[in-house]
Order: C-alpha cells, then structure tokens, then sequence
C-alpha cells in the first residue's frame, strides 16, 4: 500500500488531468455524456482505495493532503466563485430566474426533512444512528451540495462530521440522484418550445441575455498574466488566512457556552467557511470581481477538483451496499425540489430554461448548470454559472438549516 503523500498527490492530479483530457476526445463524446467528468474525480480515487491501494494514513481525517485541501483550498474556492457573482446580469434576466431557483432551494431545505420523516415511518434505521454515525449528518451533506456544490458540500462535512463510511454513502446517493435529474433537465431541454406553450411562457428576455452575454465576453476575456494568477492566488488564500484569524478569535469564546456546540456553532470551520463565503460576496461589488477575466473561478475549479478527488480518495465503495435505503430518502428528496421548482415556474409563466438551469443550478452547481444551460444554446452557458455562483454563496447556511431540520424529523 501507498504511504507517501507526494505519491498519492501524483495519482490524484493525474487521474483529474486523465480525465479532463480524455473527456475531449470525439470517440469518448456518448461516455462522458452518460458519464459526467465530476463524477469520475469521485470515483476513481474512490475505486483505488477500495481495492487497498493506498494506506489507511494517506485517506483518514488525518491525512495531510486532506488537512490541506479542506483548510486552505476549500475556502479559497469559495472565495473565487463568489468574487465572480454579476447581480446586474441576473437582474436583466427578472426576477422569475431567481424565483424558480430559490424555489428549487427551498423545495431542497424543506425536502430534506420531509424525505427523512417518511422513510422513518417504514424504516427507521434507515435514517437513525448515534454520533458521527447519525445518518442526518451525511445527509446534511447532500443538502450543501444540492443547494450550492462540492465545495458547500465538504464544508457541511467538516462542520457535521459524519463517519466516512456514511459519507461515502451520501456521496453515492448525491452523485447518482444527482445526475439522474440533471438528464431529465437536458431531456426536457429538447422539449422546452412544448413546455413553454403549455406554460404560456414568454422566453424573449433569454434571447436579449444571451446577445448581452456573448458581446461581454468577448469584449473583457483575456489571457492571463503572472501578475493576474498571483493576485487570484493572493485574494483567495489571503481570505483564507483571515478567516482562520477570525476562527481562532472567536471559537475559543463561543466554546464557553456550551449549547452552542449543538448547533456546531463552536466548529472553525464552520466560522471559516462564513467568514471566506461573505468575503468573497463583498469583494464581488469592487473592482476585484474583474479578476473574473482572466480566469478567477477557474483556479477556484482547479482547487474543487482537486477537493473532490480528495473526498473521492476517503470513499469507501463498499459501504454503499450497507444502507441502501438511502436512496429512497434521494428519490422523495429530489421529487419534492421538482415540484416546488414546477409550481414556482407554473406559477409565474416562467420558460422552461429557467426552471431546468434554476433546477440544475441547486442541485448540481457550477459543475453541471452551465452544461444544462448549454443545451438550450453555448452562450447560455454562464447564466447556469452565475446562478451556481449564488448558491454557493447561500449552500452552506442552507445546507446547515436543513441538517437541523433532518436531525428534528429523524428523532
């Protein structure tokens, strides 16, 4: 077995640069439709340590890669994709955009629960446990993900704690519900002009934006310099240095008042995460948001990637055949995020686009929403993105409310 962290840094870096390059061959176009490239980052690693590659040392809590990416590089992550946010964009889409989104979160926080409370009637162990074996801690983790990304998603995990082995279980149910809805948005994307009439949706503003779109980028995209990866690599882990400074002030004086561990206000990451997410939302309304073009949230991709091979590496494949009932709570979950998301869109006359890209921005964020946004055309593209951005901005408090709502419905 691997013990050596540059070894297994090595084989992490080069699974993700494998995939991403074989995901551009023309021949691997129908796999990698099947089979999105998120989805590989996961389970590569996830494939290597379950047939006893690695030690039990490199893939642990208390691996040094792990402490590593998820203290520095998860943060700086959620710097960068906040500093890229573009109010006024979404503003010239209206409101109904944001509207269908933010329905399709709360149909996330409130589903949660609900999903929770049925299965527990037929099937209590499903969703019991004690300690980090408490099933709604690792599903508070899907809510991160399904209403922001991986990076929400890791940050509810280091802030609930859930048993990697139960992990590795809602990591399967996120990805496999996860991707199973997000075809049936790019089904239905080839089907929009009949949801629309039946809707009666008028889809004129998606035309405007998408020339506004394709004239911004072209006008302000340019190659980056050193100097302008050195600033993006001084933003995002300067905040995070910051927001460690801030943790350790005032977690010492939170953990005085011990009700407050209940609710893992007393938990540095949780303070870290905070305090780099609101940063990043501020720094977006001053000049540094221009960092955008030449390629902030894309050194942000960079560190997610590496994240989730990271997560993927703890990931025990086995374990998913213990609690398969885990899949019933995502089916009801995500059924109940549709409807809410359908009523929201019936509701306000909204096209199809917004509901499948609102959709897909919550449940699979910046990963997937601009894939979905695409399917309706390329320029589209970034307005899966900028609503992806937004959930990452809200996932984590989102995320946080609905393991305490999990946590109540399961006991």
């Amino acid at each position: 077995m691997i013990s050596n962290y540059a070894v297994v840094l090595g084989i992490l870096c080069s699974v993700l640069g494998l995939v991403f390059y074989t995901s551009t061959f023309p021949s691997l176009k129908k796999f990698y439709e099947l089979v999105p490239p998120v989805l590989l980052c996961y389970f590569i690693p996830g494939l290597l340590t379950t047939a006893g590659l690695f030690s039990p040392q490199v893939v642990g809590d208390e691996s040094a890669i792990y402490h590593v990416v998820s203290q520095y590089f998860l943060p700086a992550t959620l710097v960068l994709f906040t500093l890229s946010m573009d109010l006024k964009t979404l503003k010239r889409l209206g409101l109904k955009t944001v509207m269908v989104f933010l329905a399709g979160i709360v149909g996330v926080v409130i589903g949660g629960p609900i999903a929770v409370w049925i299965v527990k009637q037929f099937s209590p162990a499903t969703v019991g446990g004690e300690g980090a074996d408490a099933v709604w801690k690792g599903l508070a983790t899907i809510a991160g993900s399904w209403t922001g990304g991986g990076a929400n998603q890791a940050a509810l995990k280091e802030i609930f704690r859930p048993s990697e082995k139960l992990f590795s279980q809602s990591v399967a149910v996120d990805i496999i519900i996860g991707e199973l809805w997000m075809a049936v948005m790019i089904y239905g994307a080839g089907k929009a002009l009949a949801i629309d009439r039946l809707f009666k949706a008028d889809a004129s503003a998606i035309k405007d934006v998408q020339i506004q779109l394709e004239t911004y980028q072209a006008q302000n995209e340019r190659i980056p310099q050193l100097r302008d990866l050195l600033m993006i690599l001084g933003l995002g882990l300067g905040v995070t240095g910051l927001a460690h400074v801030v943790a350790d002030t005032v977690v010492p004086i939170l953990k005085q008042y011990p009700v407050l561990e209940r609710f893992s206000l007393t938990s540095k990451v949780f303070w870290i995460i905070s305090f780099a997410t609101i940063t990043g939302i501020l720094l977006s309304f001053t000049p540094l948001r221009q960092l955008e073009h030449v390629g902030a949230s894309r050194i942000g991709s960079v560190f997610l990637y590496i994240l989730i091979a990271t997560i993927g590496l703890k990931m025990d494949l086995w374990a998913i055949a213990d609690n398969p009932g885990l899949f019933a709570v995502g089916i009801i979950w995500i059924s109940i995020h549709g409807l809410f998301v359908l009523i929201a869109a019936r509701f306000l006359n909204a096209p199809f686009f917004f509901m499948a890209v609102g959709s897909q921005a919550a449940i699979g964020g910046p990963a997937s929403a601009p894939v979905v946004a695409a399917a309706f055309h390329p320029s589209l593209a970034p307005v899966g993105v900028l609503l992806a951005i937004l959930g990452y901005a809200i996932g984590t408090y989102c995320g946080y409310l609905t393991g305490l709502l999990m946590q109540w419905a399961a006991y």
